[in-house]
C-alpha cells in the first residue's frame, strides 16, 4: 500500500508539471516579445514552467531567493514524460530460478528498493527491454549486475539485483528511457548471449534470513550450566514454565534469577567476563565509548565486588600497588552501574550485552540515529522497524565506494550487513581519488541534493549510468570545458566536467545555478567509481 501511493504521488506531481508546462508554453506563445528581464525572473532561460519553480523551491525567503527541492532529483524529470508498466510482477519466492536479460554497468551496485533509471539506445539493448517486458515467467524483470576493471579486463560480479521496470517511454528515434526499482538479490549461475545480441543468464533469487530479536530466542534455548547438573523432574518443569513466555520476565529479576542459578565458579567467570568488558571501556580515551553512570543507580550488591580500599571482601589485595587506580575505577564502575543492563538474558550464561551485538532491531535503530546525525536525509525511522529494508536504504545512500557497495551487497545476514554499514558511518570522513589517493572532499562537506540520499545514480543522453555523491566544498579539482545548461540532473543548473587537479582524471562534475537566486549556487558531484576504498 505505501509503494502504491508513492506512485501515485510521482504520478500525480509528474501530471500537474506536465499540465502547466503546457499552459506556460502557450503564454509565451502568445507573450514572445517580452523583455529579457521578464525572462530572467519568468523563466530563467531554461524553458521550466511557473510550476517546475515552485517544485524547485520549498521555501521562499523575503528577497525572492529559492531554495532547491531534493524531491525533484529524484523523479528524473530530466527523462521527460513515461508511463507506468502494465502486469508487472511481484516477488518471487527465494531459491527460485529465472531466466532474464541482463544489464552489465561499469560503476553501479543496485540493491533491493534503490531507483535505476536507464536510457537505452543500443540496438542489442532495446532487444532486452523489449524481451523483459513481453517475458511470461519474470515480466518487466531485468538483472543488473556490476562491472569492474581490474588492469585491462573486465572482471563481473557473481552477485545481483533484479529490476522491476516501473515505467518506461519510447522515443521516436526508437530508444527508451526507462526507469527501474530493484527487487531481491540473485546469484549468477551461468551466462550467454541470445540470438538477438544480448546477454541473458540464469539467475537464483536469493532467500533472505528473516530478522530475529537474537536475545528472546536465547531466552528459551540456552540455560546456565548449574541447572544442567541436577536435572531432577521438579526443575525440568519449573525451566520449561519459565520458558513458556519470556517477555512476561522482567528486567528486575534477571540478576536474582541468573546470579543465583550460578555456580561459585560460574559466578568468578562471569565477573571476570564483565570486568574485562568494563576495563577495556574505562581505560579509552574516548569518552562517548563510556557507559554513562550518571542516571543508573546500583540495585543489589555483587558478592564478588572489590571494596573501595582495592581489597576484596575477605581483605586480600587482589591487584599490586600499580594497578590500584584501574582497580578502583573498576570498583566504582560495578558500584555505581545495574549490571542488569548486561544480564538481561536472564535464562542463558551470556549477559545481555553480548546478544545486543547480535540484535537486528537494536542495530537497526543504532544505524539509524547514526545516519540522522551523519547524513539527515532521508530519515530512516519509518523504517527502523524493518532492520532488512533498512540494511539495503542504508547500503543504497552512504556515500563510499562502489567496491565497498559491492561488499555490502554481498553480505548475508541483516545483522552483519547492519554492523558493517555502522562501521562505516562511523569512521566515514575524507573522499579521496582512487587513482592518486588526493584528498577531494570531506563529510563535513556533503550536501544532500535528492530525497534519495547523499548518493544516487542518474544516466547521461548516451546511456551512461553514474552514480555520484554530492558535496557542496571540494578540493585539488580541476574543471575542464564550459558548461551545458542541456540534459542537466539537476533542473536550474548548468553542468562542467571536473578532473582531479593531481591526476587529471574525471572525478565528476561542478553544477553551478543558472539563475542568481536560486540555492545553492554550486555544488560538486563525485562519482562513486573514482573513489578510492580508505574514507579514513
Amino acid at each position: 500500500m505505501e509503494e502504491e501511493r508513492i506512485l501515485e504521488r510521482e504520478r500525480l506531481q509528474m501530471e500537474q508539471i506536465r499540465e502547466l508546462d503546457f499552459e506556460e508554453l502557450q503564454v509565451e506563445e502568445v507573450d514572445e516579445f517580452r523583455d529579457s528581464e521578464d525572462d530572467d525572473d519568468d523563466d530563467d532561460g531554461l524553458g521550466i514552467s511557473h510550476h517546475t519553480r515552485r517544485l524547485l523551491s520549498d521555501n521562499v525567503g523575503a528577497d525572492d531567493e529559492h531554495v532547491f527541492n531534493p524531491d525533484v532529483a529524484s523523479l528524473h524529470t530530466y527523462l521527460g514524460e513515461v508511463e507506468d508498466t502494465p502486469n508487472r510482477t511481484a516477488f518471487v519466492d527465494g531459491g527460485t530460478v529465472l531466466k532474464i536479460p541482463l544489464f552489465y554497468l561499469e560503476g553501479v551496485v543496485l540493491f533491493p528498493e534503490s531507483t535505476l533509471p536507464l536510457r537505452i539506445v543500443q540496438s542489442t539493448f532495446l532487444a532486452a527491454i523489449e524481451r523483459a517486458l513481453n517475458q511470461p515467467n519474470a515480466p518487466c524483470t531485468i538483472g543488473v549486475i556490476r562491472v569492474y576493471r581490474e588492469g585491462n579486463q573486465f572482471k563481473y560480479a557473481t552477485l545481483g539485483t533484479t529490476a522491476e521496470i516501473r515505467q518506461y517511454r519510447r522515443l521516436s528515434d526508437g530508444s527508451f528511457n526507462v526507469i527501474t526499482r530493484g527487487q531481491q538479490r540473485f546469484l549468477l549461475n551461468r551466462r550467454w548471449t541470445d540470438v538477438e545480441g544480448f546477454p541473458c543468464g540464469e539467475v537464483h533469487i536469493v532467500e533472505e534470513d528473516v530478522p530475529l530479536r537474537t536475545p528472546r530466542d536465547a531466552f528459551g534455548k540456552l540455560v546456565p550450566i548449574s541447572n544442567l547438573r541436577a536435572p531432577s523432574h521438579s526443575s525440568t518443569m519449573a525451566l520449561s514454565a519459565s520458558f513458556r513466555d519470556t517477555d512476561e520476565m522482567s528486567v528486575g529479576n534477571s540478576e536474582g534469577s541468573f546470579e543465583s542459578a550460578l555456580s561459585p565458579s560460574e559466578k568468578r567467570l562471569h565477573y571476570s567476563a564483565v570486568d574485562s568488558v568494563m576495563d577495556d571501556w574505562t581505560s579509552s580515551d574516548d569518552d562517548d565509548e563510556v557507559v554513562s553512570t550518571s542516571n543508573i543507580q546500583s540495585s543489589g550488591s555483587n558478592p564478588f565486588s572489590s571494596r573501595e580500599d582495592g581489597q576484596s571482601a575477605d581483605g586480600k589485595t587482589p591487584v599490586s600497588k600499580g594497578k590500584c587506580q584501574n582497580q578502583n575505577s573498576l570498583t566504582s564502575f560495578r558500584k555505581n552501574t545495574d549490571l542488569n543492563r548486561f544480564r538481561m538474558a536472564p535464562r542463558a550464561f551470556w549477559p545481555f550485552w553480548v546478544y545486543r551485538m547480535y540484535d537486528a532491531y537494536h542495530l537497526a535503530q543504532r544505524a539509524a540515529d547514526l545516519w540522522k546525525q551523519i547524513v539527515g536525509v532521508p530519515n530512516m525511522e519509518a523504517i527502523v522497524n524493518k532492520p532488512d529494508i533498512l540494511s539495503f536504504s542504508i547500503a543504497s545512500k552512504i556515500p563510499v565506494s562502489e567496491s565497498i557497495r559491492q561488499e555490502l551487497l554481498e553480505i548475508d545476514g541483516v545483522s552483519y550487513r547492519l554492523q558493517r554499514e555502522i562501521e562505516l558511518l562511523e569512521s566515514f570522513d575524507r573522499v579521496r581519488c582512487k587513482h592518486c589517493q588526493s584528498v577531494v572532499a570531506r563529510r563535513s562537506d556533503m550536501l544532500v541534493m535528492s530525497s534519495d540520499g547523499p548518493l544516487g545514480a542518474y544516466v547521461n543522453p548516451h546511456g551512461y549510468v553514474h552514480e555520484i555523491m554530492t558535496f557542496y566544498k571540494a578540493n585539488d579539482i580541476a574543471i575542464s570545458g564550459r558548461s551545458v545548461k542541456e540534459d542537466s540532473w539537476f533542473p536550474g543548473y548548468a553542468w562542467t566536467i571536473a578532473n582531479c587537479a593531481t591526476c587529471e582524471t574525471q572525478l565528476g562534475w561542478l553544477f553551478t545555478a543558472t539563475s542568481k537566486k536560486l540555492k545553492p549556487s554550486s555544488f560538486w558531484a563525485v562519482r562513486s567509481s573514482q573513489v578510492a576504498d580508505d574514507m579514513r
